[in-house]
């Protein structure tokens, strides 16, 4: 009797090695471009709660001292003491120019409006969890053709939106609707498997070297250095600061008040 043997398909070993490679470059790129969203993100929301917390505190500072300078010229008169004053409040009540008197007139045209809401900087785990589950499911650095990869573009930007805004349920469903949509284009195969695989290997190393860069950047902007100093606790920070500038106003005012009294 003779034994039945199942045919054994021949794989190229490079093949083979190359695919590995890609696969260990696409998880190293997903973790990147996950931390560098999260990172925009934070830094964004960090800018946002800074001028929403801290701006009106530094507006009445920058007044204290435009008024205290005005004092001090008051009862000396001296030439240098008026035009410090006249710097000081210029620095607080500067010239608009015609962007800054047309976006006041739209303001009073929509008084309506609804101020921004408040938001913390650091999304949380759940959002961060849904972030990176749609994020490796659907980034559009994991498509080769031009077509899948302008879908999941569109697709990532709302994803985007959702997480900034610290939206879970619009994640969640969004995570539902990706679900259920159409599968991407295959891969090649056959002999063009080999030259895909160096191809798509090289552009996932160039986009790894712009995410790297890119990260360094935002670490260096003046966001990043503040974010830099309370990473797991930014908004702590600017509750912090915030009752720095709370003292610093009240020793202002003390002092105006005696310079005046």
């Amino acid at each position: 009797m003779e034994a039945d043997y199942a045919p054994v398909t021949w794989t190229d070993p490079h093949v083979t090695e190359l695919e590995q490679e890609v696969a260990g470059v696409e998880a190293g790129l997903l973790d990147a471009e996950v931390d560098v969203a999260t990172l925009r993100v934070e830094l964004d929301n960090l800018a946002f709660a800074h001028h929403r917390r801290l701006g009106p505190l530094y507006e009445r500072l920058d007044e204290l001292d435009a008024l205290y300078a005005e004092a001090v010229a008051a009862q000396s008169g001296k030439a240098d003491d008026i035009r410090r004053a006249l710097e000081a409040r210029a620095a607080v009540d500067p010239m608009p120019d015609l962007d800054e008197l047309m976006d006041a007139f739209g303001a009073e045209q929509e008084q309506t409006v609804a101020p921004p809401e408040e938001r913390r900087v650091k999304p949380s785990e759940e959002a961060r969890r849904l972030y990176r589950e749609l994020a490796r499911r659907a980034h559009p650095d994991l498509a080769q053709d031009d077509a899948e990869k302008e879908r999941r573009g569109d697709f990532i930007a709302r994803v985007n939106a959702a997480y900034a805004a610290g939206d879970i349920a619009g994640l969640m469903a969004l995570d539902e609707e990706w679900a259920s949509g159409a599968p991407g284009a295959a891969q090649p195969t056959g002999p063009d498997r080999a030259a895909f695989l160096r191809t798509r290997l090289a552009l996932l190393t160039a986009r790894q070297e712009q995410l790297a860069a890119e990260r360094e950047t935002l670490l260096a902007s003046p966001m990043g250095q503040l974010l830099a100093l309370a990473p797991d606790d930014p908004d702590g920070l600017l509750e912090y600061l915030a009752e720095q500038l709370l003292a610093r106003i009240e020793e202002r005012e003390g002092e105006l008040a005696r310079l005046v009294g």
